[in-house]
């Protein structure tokens, strides 16, 4: 899909080609003597066009324009909410008719967040997956134009916008793949491909060398499976290399059966979403390669499959971390912090400035935050203001949870250093702990996008969340 920003006149804009023009109108609008002007007056006098956000006016060739058909939307104030249900409004009337060319009018300087949820919102809406079917007629948009009354005042906003979407477009696609188009393998090859852009290299580890390595804990997890799992290292040199990166750290399970303790067969086809922190690490690379930041950051995948064989690992087994802690795994389906801490213990090598680890961890979360937020857990106060403030730029919300030491106790074992589960109560909480333990290095947070990583029922797909969060941040702090 191509892209492209450009100075909005309003008497010019009946001049201008494309398949679907769409006018956002917001409260503020006030008429002109051009044709478009007088159009939308007429439109609002009239009550055609209701002074609400996401409420339309579907013109099939206005007489004057060239563009056969005009959608007038209104955004009210023009709120990042208001915005996006009008954008999806709109696309939702146009969508049958396939437009390939569609221009996004704002009549008034939009804020830079009012122009990324435009541009991310459309996009959206708009996405196809193909990748496992036999027709693979994708999405019918080729060319997006976002028209602005001062193009140049927005052009970094628009540039960052399309190197989110590029990036969640990435997160979505793979976390979207069967488990079986989609192996630790398939994805250690998309790293490799990013390669190919400026300032990224990558390496993937195999089974010998994270036996190597001693990441018993996440040995643990792929040992059931006959897929063998791959540890990908991403490394994105923006920056000197004295400066410390950023590590962004992806749980990458490919399929999650939960092992021995397996999990009930009703939608446990969803569990090929559980390698969406994975994706996200992916898709911010793929961002990263196009905005080519003056930063410096690392990512690591810890990728396998969770499957249940003579070889998985049992209720009851004492597992050996990378950090030398071991860990009685009183239940197999727990296995995201079994990868995830030999993954974090790995990441001391970098000496980073702040570590942030990407799951779909629990279903705890999803309980306490739904699909609205992303949880997130830190000690680190300046920090946690950091991704909230991220969470609401990018509109990629999160919110931040309790770690307190009380919610360790339930961590306790009489065999181990360490269990990999707690009781049910507060389960996001003491998986956040678990993960803790191997943190005391570096500045962590901890996200877990179980409720935000993917949507279920008719409208089952992954969402791309959270990379335009996780750029943001990255963007916004420097590294």
């Amino acid at each position: 899909m191509n892209f492209e920003l450009k100075i909005f006149n309003s008497s010019s804009a009946t001049h201008e080609k494309c398949d679907v023009s769409l006018i956002l109108v917001t409260n503020a609008f006030k008429a002109g003597k051009d044709a478009l002007s007088v159009l939308i007056a007429k439109a609002l006098k009239s009550g055609d066009l209701a002074a609400k956000a996401g409420q339309l006016l579907d013109i099939y060739r206005p007489v004057g324009f060239l563009t056969p058909r005009v959608v007038l939307v209104h955004i009210a104030e023009g709120a990042a909410a208001d915005v996006q249900k009008a954008v999806s409004a709109a696309y939702a009337v146009i969508k049958s008719a396939k437009p390939s060319h569609i221009k996004i009018s704002f009549l008034l300087q939009p804020t830079p967040q009012m122009l990324r949820v435009a541009l991310t919102t459309l996009v959206d809406a708009s996405y196809v997956y193909t990748s496992t079917k036999s027709d693979r007629q994708g999405r019918s948009v080729t060319r997006v134009v976002v028209a602005v009354p001062d193009e140049k005042a927005l052009q970094a906003c628009f540039d960052r916008s399309v190197a989110a979407v590029n990036g969640i477009e990435l997160a979505k696609e793979w976390g979207n793949r069967p488990a079986n188009h989609a192996t630790p393998t398939h994805l250690a090859g998309v790293a490799k491909a990013l390669s190919k852009f400026a300032r990224i290299k990558v390496d993937v580890l195999g089974p010998k060398e994270v036996s190597k390595l001693g990441m018993g804990a996440f040995e643990a997890v792929a040992k059931g499976s006959d897929e063998p799992l791959r540890f990908i290292v991403l490394h994105y040199t923006g920056a000197e290399k004295t400066k410390a990166p950023v590590v962004l750290v992806g749980k990458g399970i490919t399929f999650d059966s939960g092992g021995i303790s397996i999990k009930p067969s009703a939608e446990m086809d969803e569990m090929k979403f559980d390698m969406c922190g994975a994706a996200s690490v992916l898709g911010v690379f793929r961002a990263l390669a196009e905005l080519q930041p003056n930063i410096n950051v690392v990512g690591l995948i810890a990728s396998c499959e969770n499957l249940p064989s003579g070889r998985s690992v049992k209720p009851g087994d004492v597992v050996t971390s990378m950090s030398g802690q071991t860990i009685e795994v009183l239940n197999t389906d727990a296995e995201g912090r079994l990868v995830l801490c030999d993954a974090l213990t790995y990441a001391e090598r970098f000496k980073p400035a702040v570590v942030l680890d990407i799951a779909t961890l629990t279903g705890a979360c999803v309980i306490a935050l739904g699909a609205v937020r992303s949880g997130f857990f830190t000690s680190d106060e300046p920090l946690a203001a950091a991704l909230l403030s991220a969470g609401e730029t990018s509109q990629d919300l999160c919110w931040p949870m309790p770690l307190d030491d009380a919610y360790a106790q339930g961590l306790k074992t009489s065999f181990a250093d360490v269990a990999n589960v707690a009781g049910r109560a507060g389960g996001s909480i003491t998986a956040a702990k678990f993960l803790q333990r191997f943190t005391s290095k570096y500045r962590w947070a901890h996200f877990d996008i179980a409720g935000t990583a993917w949507k279920s029922g008719s409208a089952k797909g992954a969402t791309g969340r959270p990379v335009g969060l996780l750029l943001d941040y990255l963007l916004d702090t420097k590294g």
